[in-house]
């Protein structure tokens, strides 16, 4: 993205903006459509660690303040208040769930999964799990979405604790091992993969 105006926006009057806005819950940041200031020294790492000018914003309370006010635009993410819209760096998701606790079995089962930055998300049709494979290693990246168009990369421990809990269950016409949640079933891969068959 590129900058509109010259104006050089800075992290401490973004948070000064988000701090005034800052209501019970999260702010209406859907209905806001400010001018875009340019983009900002600001990337959110894939372990979720936020930077500004090079390095670590240190402070939990910072972070989840800027979190607030964060959105989706198309494939750009930006800060936004009624008052100003930046561009920042993403590398990967821009939350990390970092737990998960589960009710329930089988088609009933809920999966409630919590962000570094204390957002819930109960998986289910409006909170849904995917998984990516990475072409080249064949890693899978699983994510769950979180808020509009923003989702949190399940951390390794939680994956893991995730496919001790799946089932095979048959998905579009095939047998697929995945999981239940809010009464949808996610699939993560196609259970002959799976079991090598």
């Amino acid at each position: 993205m590129t900058a509109q105006n010259s104006v050089t926006p800075s992290a401490d009057g973004l948070a000064a903006s988000a701090r005034a806005i800052k209501e019970r819950g999260l702010p209406p940041v859907h209905k806001w459509n400010p001018p875009f200031l340019g983009d900002i020294d600001m990337r959110i790492a894939r372990d979720g660690t936020w930077y500004y000018l090079g390095s670590p914003i240190e402070r939990p309370a910072m972070v989840k303040l800027f979190s607030s006010i964060l959105r989706k635009d198309g494939d750009d993410y930006v800060l936004v208040t009624p008052v100003e819209k930046v561009g920042i760096r993403v590398e990967d998701a821009p939350f990390v769930a970092t737990d998960f606790e589960v009710s329930g079995e089988g088609e009933a089962q809920v999966l409630t999964f919590h962000t570094h930055v204390g957002d819930e998300a109960v998986a289910g049709p409006d909170h849904p799990i995917r998984v990516a494979i990475d072409p080249e290693s064949g890693e899978p990246s699983p994510y769950v979405l979180v808020r509009a168009n923003l989702e949190a990369l399940i951390d390794r421990k939680s994956f893991y604790r995730l496919v001790e809990i799946g089932e095979h269950h048959e998905h579009e016409g095939r047998q697929w091992f995945g999981l239940w949640s809010g009464g949808r079933f996610f699939p993560i891969i196609p259970s002959e993969e799976l079991t090598g068959s």
